[in-house]
Parts: structure tokens; C-alpha cells; sequence
């Protein structure tokens, strides 16, 4: 029987057909849930409680504005930068178990996510908390002005909140931040536990008695609770570097996003609602996106990116001159990265542990100057336990 006889090899046929229909209603499915949430009756009532549910960062905005001359200029019409931007609030009753509140809060972790203008893949760049940076001047969260300084990055969001983080970054990298969300510990949890846990891949068992996880090697599935433990985990886990740690942490969102993205999840009106009341409790956002159209519009776009199209990776650093324990970055790929993310170019990315016999950062496929360079990194599709 000949390859195009079989069931679902037709580019015509049936298989197809059901193909294009189970990705319609897998991207349509949020979709779906907004426009049925915002018709009548109880279905209304749920939509202004999930947008309601949504913070919006308006004195983020005003310090933005005041600064907006300053800030870079979109290059390409259509692609879009969003700052994703975990703290480490102690602040709250579901906080205060990860140690005493001491009115410091900084950005445990953030991540510039570029979306290509034609919706074709997503680059998510992490940014090393300690790598040290020039912080500009920034209106101080409790009032006042910090003047400029030259410190390790997650110093901006403690100094500034989330516009001298914005700030810091545009001036760091050359490109727009269009869009901001910020979530804390507890609402990292609540979206976990809301898809019923993430499964992840482990090499080896974890027994760390700081995080209280203690896991066997393999296919394992977390909860909130144990989640939070293996993302911020960082001297019992692998090499005890930060690099470490940001890695394991891509691997967790593509893990996430894989588990959200499910049929199980989307397709299940009484999943799908914990998820999204879980996803919008945990935000605070640009106010633009502090609602559920909001959002809506921004994800639209994604439905339809393969898995292996998001990419994953840091910025290209290195121990800093001055000190070990810091951070500073790699140059001339540091700038070649942000260049090709401000004009919208593609980035490749590949693992490049000596396991797998990886090149470095930088280098390309044939060793010709005018190919896409390959970055350290991963695809959301290798972060699956298949």
C-alpha cells in the first residue's frame, strides 16, 4: 500500500482534516471561554471576576510615560517584548513561609519573551539576577528618587519595582518592552496546582532540605508547592550555579506551558476556569493587558506556534572581571542576540553540554559568518518527558 493509502498520510484526507480541527480546538478553546464568559447572565458574572482578578501596574505606567523619550523605538510593526517578572515577596499570608518579610523585594526571576510579528515562534530570554548592570535613576517605590548605579540586576526591582526593571532592560538590551506581568511565589503555586501539577523529567532523585523536596529520579509530577522548591532551588541542585537554576526553570515553563496547552486542560470547561481565575489572581499587568480580552489578544497569536518553535534560553554571560559570584555578559553574542530580537530576526537554539557534544554559543551550523548564529538553549518540545 502505497505511503499516501494510509490512514492520515493524505495531505488532502481525513487525517488532516482532523488535525486542523483538534489544533482549531485546542488554540480556539480559550477563545471559546471569553466569549462565552462574556454573554449573559452568570457566564458575565465570571468574566468581570477574572478580569477584575487582573492588578493593573498604573504607577508603572506613569513612570514609564515620564520616561518615554528616553525608552527605544520599535523596530517591526507587530512583534511584541513581554517582560515576565517572578519576585521574591515574603509579603502576604501565603508568602511568609519562604522567610521573614523585610520590605526588599526583588525579581527572583525575569524573562523577555519576544513574539515574531508573524506569529511564527517565541524567544524567551532569560535575565541572570546577578548580573551586573547600570540601574538607572528610578522614583523609588516608597517615594523619593534612587540616583543611577551600577549593581547586579535584581537590584532594579527592589529599587524601582517593575518600571526601573522595564527601564533597566530596555537600556541593557535596545528593545521595547510593549507589555509587563509580574507574579510572586503564591500565585506561581495557585496556576500550578490549577492544571493539577506539571510533569517533569528528573536524571536524578532531589532531596533538598532547604526547598523540603525530596523526589525520585524520572517522570515525576509536581505540585505547587514542590514546583516552587525545584525553580528556586540553587546550591543542592546540579552545579549550584544561577545559570543551573535558569535552566531548570525553562524547563519548567516549557513543561508548563506543554501541561496548559492540553487537551485535558483546554478542552475541560471545569479545569479551564481554576486555571484561568488561578492565571489572572497571580498577575499584575500593564493595563492594557489587565483583562481577560486583554490577555486574550495577546495569546491569540500563540495558538498556533509549534512547540519546538518556542525557544528557550539565557543571556550569554560569564563570571563577572571583578568577582566570581557575579555576572557580566558575553559580548560580541550578547549584542548579536539583541539585535537580531529588536529587528525581529530568527535565533536558533541548541544544547550545549558537553553530554551532548553542543557547540558554543555563537557558532553556526556550517561555519559561515552570514548564518543564524545557535544559542545555549532548549525548545519548549524538548522539555516534554515523551
Amino acid at each position: 500500500m502505497p505511503d499516501s493509502a494510509l490512514p492520515g498520510a493524505s495531505a488532502t484526507g481525513d487525517g488532516l482534516a482532523r488535525r486542523r480541527r483538534r489544533r482549531w480546538l485546542k488554540g480556539g478553546a480559550l477563545g471559546a471561554a471569553v466569549l462565552l464568559l462574556a454573554t449573559g447572565g452568570v457566564g458575565w458574572a465570571l468574566y468581570v471576576r477574572l478580569s477584575d482578578n487582573i492588578t493593573p501596574d498604573e504607577a508603572a505606567a506613569r513612570e514609564l510615560a515620564r520616561y518615554d523619550e528616553e525608552r527605544p523605538t520599535a523596530l517591526v510593526s507587530g512583534a511584541q517584548n513581554i517582560l515576565l517578572i517572578g519576585t521574591d515577596t515574603r509579603a502576604g499570608s501565603d508568602n511568609g513561609e519562604y522567610g521573614r518579610d523585610t520590605g526588599s523585594e526583588r525579581s527572583d526571576t525575569t524573562i523577555l519573551l519576544h513574539l515574531a510579528a508573524d506569529r511564527s515562534s517565541a524567544t524567551a530570554v532569560s535575565v541572570p539576577r546577578d548580573l551586573m548592570v547600570r540601574v538607572p535613576a528610578c522614583w523609588r517605590t516608597g517615594g523619593g528618587q534612587a540616583g543611577q548605579a551600577f549593581s547586579m540586576f535584581n537590584h532594579a526591582f527592589q529599587v524601582g519595582g517593575s518600571a526601573c526593571t522595564i527601564r533597566t532592560v530596555e537600556e541593557l538590551t535596545g528593545i521595547r518592552v510593549d507589555h509587563h506581568m509580574v507574579v510572586d511565589f503564591s500565585g506561581f503555586k495557585q496556576l500550578v496546582d490549577a492544571v493539577d501539577g506539571v510533569r517533569v523529567c528528573l536524571r536524578e532523585p532531589i532531596d533538598d532540605k532547604a526547598a523540603k523536596l525530596k523526589l525520585p529520579a524520572g517522570r515525576v509530577t509536581l505540585d505547587g508547592e514542590q514546583a516552587l522548591g525545584y525553580v528556586r532551588a540553587r546550591k543542592s541542585l546540579g552545579d549550584g550555579s544561577d545559570t543551573d537554576r535558569m535552566d531548570r526553570q525553562q524547563r519548567f515553563l516549557g513543561a508548563l506551558v506543554e501541561r496548559v496547552r492540553s487537551d485535558d486542560v483546554l478542552l475541560n470547561p471545569v479545569k479551564l476556569y481554576p486555571v484561568l481565575d488561578a492565571a489572572t489572581s497571580a498577575l499584575t499587568t500593564d493595563p492594557e493587558l489587565a483583562s481577560l480580552r486583554g490577555l486574550y489578544r495577546l495569546v491569540r497569536g500563540l495558538r498556533d506556534i509549534p512547540t519546538e518553535h518556542v525557544r528557550f534560553l539565557t543571556a550569554p554571560r560569564e563570571a563577572y572581571v571583578y568577582d566570581s559570584d557575579r555576572d557580566q555578559l558575553v559580548q560580541p553574542e550578547a549584542r548579536e542576540l539583541f539585535a537580531r530580537l529588536r529587528a525581529d530576526r530568527p535565533v536558533e537554539v541548541a544544547d550545549t553540554s558537553p553530554e551532548t557534544g553542543g557547540k558554543a554559543p555563537g557558532d553556526d551550523a556550517g561555519g559561515n559568518p552570514s548564518a543564524t548564529p545557535t544559542y545555549r538553549g532548549s525548545t519548549a518540545a524538548a522539555h516534554t518527558c515523551e
